[in-house]
C-alpha cells in the first residue's frame, strides 16, 4: 500500500493560509492538522506500537514506542511535539504526531513519541528533566524493542525543539558520561526563548520561564552552542510562526561559526509551521527522508 499523496485541495489550503499564517495561528494550524490527518489515516502502518509507557511518575510522563518489524540494534528517534509550551499531546489527532514514528519504523528506525509536562504547571527546567528521564528510559529499555541504546537521536518540533535542545546542548543536565544522545533534529523549532514585541506567543514563554530573562537565555539552545555540540539537522518553513525562522537562522549561523562548517539544513517552500511535521509519511514527504539520511549517516 503506497503512501498517500497531498491532494490538490490540501495544497490549495496550504497556499491560502501560508502568507497570512500569523493572522490566526491557532485556526490555521487546526485547518492544516485536520487536513493532513484525513490523508494520513490511509497511510500504511508498518511495525508494532507499545503505548503509554511510564518514564516518570507524572501522568504526562508517558511515551509510545514504534518498533520496525524484526528490529534489532536499530537507531532510535525520540520525537517531542509542539504546543507553544502550554498545550499539546503526543497524539494531537489519531494520526498526528504518530505519523513521525510510523515513518521512522517504515525505514527501520525505532520511533518514540514523547509526552511531557506543560506550563504553567511545569516551569523551566522541568521539561528538560523530562527529556533527560526519557533518554535514560530509552537507553535502559530500548534494546527490548529492537533499538540500539548507543544510537539515540532527539527530534523536536516547535516548543518540543526548545525542550530537547535544552537537554542536548546544555551539559549541566547531562549525567556522568554525557548526554547519551548521538544527534539532534530541529524542525520549525523554538530555539530561542524571548518575549520580543513581535512574538505573538510571548505570554506562553513567560508561562514557562517567568519574567526572568536570564532563565530564557539559559533555556535557549542557541546560548549553548559549542565546538563539541552534537550533530544537528535544522529545518524551517517558508511560513513559520513569527521569529521561528529568524532564530533557526541564528542557530545555523552559530553552529557554522563555532564548528567552522555549516550544519545540515533545509528550507521548505510553500510549507508552514504545522505542515512541516504533518506532511511526514506522505508520498510528498520532504522531511522524513532527510531525517532518515541524517540518522543513518551519524549512526554509521
Amino acid at each position: 500500500m503506497p503512501q498517500p499523496a497531498i491532494p490538490p485541495s490540501l495544497w490549495q489550503t496550504i497556499d491560502e493560509v501560508g502568507p497570512r499564517w500569523a493572522d490566526d495561528i491557532k485556526s490555521h494550524s487546526r485547518r492544516i492538522a485536520d487536513g493532513f490527518s484525513a490523508i494520513l489515516a490511509t497511510a500504511p502502518k508498518v511495525g508494532r506500537v507499545t503505548r503509554d509507557i511510564e518514564y516518570g511518575p507524572h501522568p504526562r510522563q508517558r511515551l509510545d514506542v514504534y518498533a520496525p518489524p524484526h528490529a534489532r540494534g536499530a537507531p532510535v528517534v525520540i520525537f517531542a511535539h509542539g504546543g507553544a509550551l502550554v498545550e499539546g499531546d503526543k497524539d494531537r489527532t489519531p494520526e498526528l504526531y504518530s505519523n513521525v514514528c510510523w515513518c521512522m519504523a517504515r525505514q527501520g528506525i525505532v520511533g518514540i513519541n514523547l509526552e511531557y509536562r506543560l506550563a504553567p504547571e511545569a516551569r523551566y527546567p522541568d521539561v528538560t528533566h523530562d527529556v533527560a528521564a526519557a533518554v535514560q528510559w530509552t537507553r535502559t529499555h530500548i534494546a527490548g524493542h529492537g533499538g540500539d541504546p548507543a544510537k539515540v537521536f532527539l527530534f523536536g518540533h516547535s516548543a518540543g525543539a526548545l525542550h530537547v535542545g535544552s537537554y542536548a546542548y546544555d551539559t549541566r543536565f547531562h549525567p556522568p558520561g554525557g548526554s547519551g544522545v548521538a544527534g539532534l533534529v530541529v524542525l520549525s523549532g523554538r530555539v530561542r526563548a524571548e518575549t520580543w514585541a513581535d512574538n505573538p506567543l510571548a505570554r506562553n514563554v513567560v508561562a514557562y520561564f517567568g519574567d526572568d530573562q536570564e532563565a530564557m537565555a539559559q533555556g535557549s539552545m542557541v546560548t549553548h552552542v559549542a565546538p563539541d555540540t552534537l550533530p544537528t539537522l535544522i529545518g524551517i518553513a517558508e511560513y513559520e510562526n513569527p521569529l521561528i525562522d529568524v532564530h533557526g537562522a541564528e542557530l545555523i549561523h552559530r553552529l557554522a561559526h563555532v564548528k567552522r562548517r555549516a550544519p545540515p539544513m533545509f528550507w521548505l517552500p510553500r510549507h508552514n509551521h504545522t505542515s512541516t511535521v504533518a506532511q511526514i509519511n506522505t508520498a510528498d514527504d520532504l522531511v522524513g527522508p532527510r531525517i532518515v539520511e541524517f540518522v543513518r549517516r551519524v549512526a554509521g
